[in-house]
C-alpha cells in the first residue's frame, strides 16, 4: 500500500512541478466526469474547450462541469450556431459591430463594437446578433487560438444610444458563461466621461478575469496607447483607433462574406444548408428579418 501511495504522491508532485501536465490531467478528469457525449455536444466539448472552462473555474473539475453543462443546457435552447445572418442582418446595417479584416499581433479574431452606431431596439435582436458574432469569430479562429480581441470605438455614443443595465447584465453573463476565455483584451477607446457612471454600474456584474480584460485608452494617455499597439500593427489598426489603416464598414460585402460562413457553420455542425444564396448574393438582402414592433 506505501508503494501506491509514493507513486501518487510522485504524479502529483509531477503535476505541480509541470502545469502542462497538470493541465492535461484535469481534462481527463472533466472528461471522464461528464460522461460519453454525442452530436453536437461532443463537437463542442474538444480538449480545447474543457481546458477553457476549467481555466474559468480555477482548475476545479466539479466547478467547471458544472458551467459546461449549464452551457450545453443554454446551446440545446438557445442555438447559437443555428443563428443565421439574414435573421440578424437589421442590426448590423449600421456597421455597429462587425468582425474587422485583420488580426491582432498573435493571430486572433478582432471584433469590432461601435456602440454610437445603435439602430435598432430590440434587446433580444441586439444580444442574438451579439451571440451570431461571437460564433462566427470562433468559426474564423486560426488553428490553435482560442481567443478574440474587442476594439470598442466611442464615437457618437450617448445614454440615448446606450443599452439598459439589464441588457448589459445579461449580456454579461452570456459572455462569461457561456463563452469563457474567448475574451483575451477589450480596449474601450476615448470613452465619454458620462460613460464613468454607467461603467461604475457594469463592472461589478463581471468576474475578476474578465474585468482584468478590459483596457480604457486614451490618445492622450501614453500608456494605454502603448499597451494597444503592443496587442495590433498600427499599420492594420484603424484611424478611429489611433491606428494608420482606413476602414469603411460596407454592409453589403460583410453580408456577403457572412452568408458564405453560414454554409461554412453548417457543415461544421453537421446540418444541411442551401447555398444557392451564397453563389448568387440575392438573398442576403431580401431575408433581412424586419425588427419587431
Amino acid at each position: 500500500m506505501s508503494i501506491f501511495r509514493r507513486r501518487g504522491s510522485s504524479q502529483q508532485q509531477q503535476e505541480q512541478e509541470n502545469p502542462e501536465l497538470q493541465s492535461e490531467s484535469k481534462v481527463s478528469e472533466l472528461k471522464a466526469a461528464l460522461g460519453p457525449l454525442s452530436g453536437r455536444n461532443s463537437l463542442y466539448c474538444t480538449d480545447a474547450c474543457l481546458r477553457r472552462y476549467l481555466e474559468a473555474r480555477n482548475w476545479n473539475v466539479d466547478k467547471a462541469k458544472k458551467m459546461l453543462e449549464e452551457t450545453l443546457s443554454w446551446r440545446s435552447t438557445y442555438k447559437p450556431e443555428e443563428i443565421r445572418w439574414h435573421e440578424v442582418a437589421v442590426e448590423g446595417e449600421t456597421g455597429k459591430l462587425f468582425r474587422a479584416n485583420f488580426h491582432d499581433r498573435v493571430g486572433r479574431t478582432v471584433l469590432i463594437l461601435k456602440p454610437g452606431l445603435q439602430n435598432t431596439t430590440s434587446m433580444d435582436n441586439q444580444i442574438k446578433h451579439l451571440v451570431y458574432l461571437m460564433e462566427n469569430a470562433m468559426l474564423n479562429l486560426p488553428e490553435g487560438q482560442e481567443e478574440m480581441a474587442w476594439l470598442i470605438d466611442f464615437t457618437g455614443w450617448s445614454f440615448s444610444t446606450n443599452v439598459p443595465v439589464r441588457t448589459a447584465r445579461d449580456t454579461i453573463n452570456i459572455l462569461q458563461d457561456h463563452y469563457p476565455q474567448r475574451l483575451a483584451v477589450a480596449f474601450l477607446y476615448t470613452p465619454p466621461r458620462i460613460f464613468e457612471a454607467f461603467w461604475k454600474i457594469v463592472k461589478y456584474f463581471m468576474d475578476p478575469k474578465t474585468f482584468q480584460k478590459v483596457k480604457f485608452v486614451y490618445p492622450k494617455n501614453k500608456e494605454s496607447v502603448e499597451l494597444m499597439r503592443s496587442y495590433f500593427d498600427v499599420d492594420n489598426l484603424p484611424t478611429e483607433f489611433g491606428g494608420k489603416a482606413t476602414m469603411k464598414y460596407d454592409h453589403e460585402d460583410f453580408s456577403r462574406l457572412m452568408a458564405q460562413d453560414d454554409v461554412k457553420a453548417a457543415k461544421f455542425w453537421g446540418f444541411d444548408e442551401k447555398s444557392a444564396s451564397v453563389t448568387t448574393g440575392h438573398a442576403v438582402g431580401a431575408t433581412v428579418a424586419p425588427e419587431p414592433a
